[in-house]
């Protein structure tokens, strides 16, 4: 794959909190000027208390998405235990190494155990992996970083980290012509997740259902 061939965009978001994380994204996945879906799901399902939001090729990080849940199962299946947010990451970073010459993708892990509670690892395009607080990446990243590093403040409360990240993807979609549709929102606590869409003109979120994103993402931008 070379870089011309594919040129896409999105806006990733992660913030830890006291008591879990919250995630946002936009649900637009374009390539080049064509958008070929304003709906799409980027807060993917790694364990019932990991997820991570994905940036850079769909087809390639949803296969990847894939294949770290599919090993982290077998490794909660053989100890009998929850899998640490850092195993997962850690899955992620060596696959996305190991690729690195053919593999775009972009990823930011996020969720709660009972080690350590809830943590954001950001692990980008080289295979870096680095614990943050407070990730961002995407093409909407640039856009809205200087917004996150100003408000973003650790040891926030739940509802403050929700709105911070609300806002902030909601700014990258104003600004940047590869995000779009509408902001999903994902709560990660010890309960596991809770999953939300905010439509662009409307600051409250509803509970997430397929039939509400219907009626909510078509008609915006």
């Amino acid at each position: 794959m070379y870089s011309n061939d594919y040129y896409g965009g999105t806006t990733i978001l992660a913030a830890e909190f006291d008591g879990g994380v919250v995630m946002g994204a936009d649900t637009r996945t374009s390539c080049r000027a064509y958008v070929s879906n304003r709906s799409a799901d980027k807060l993917t399902r790694i364990t019932d208390h990991i997820y991570c939001c994905r940036s850079g090729s769909a087809s390639q990080t949803q296969s990847l998405a894939d294949a770290v849940s599919y090993s982290m199962a077998n490794y909660e299946s053989s100890l009998n235990k929850p899998c640490l947010v850092r195993d997962a990451a850690v899955h992620f970073r060596n696959k996305i190494y190991e690729a690195r010459k053919t593999l775009l993708a972009s990823i930011i892990v996020a969720g709660w155990d009972e080690v350590h509670g809830g943590q954001v690892y950001s692990v980008p395009i080289t295979g870096l992996l680095v614990h943050e607080p407070c990730a961002v990446a995407g093409s909407g990243g640039s856009y809205i970083q200087g917004y996150v590093t100003a408000h973003f403040k650790p040891g926030m409360s739940q509802d403050a980290t929700v709105h911070m990240v609300k806002t902030a993807v909601n700014l990258a979609i104003q600004h940047d012509c590869s995000s779009g549709g509408v902001v999903r929102i994902g709560i990660i606590t010890k309960d596991g997740m809770d999953a939300y869409i905010c439509c662009n003109k409307d600051p409250d979120m509803v509970k997430f259902t397929n039939a509400v994103l219907w009626n909510l993402e078509f008609g915006e931008n």
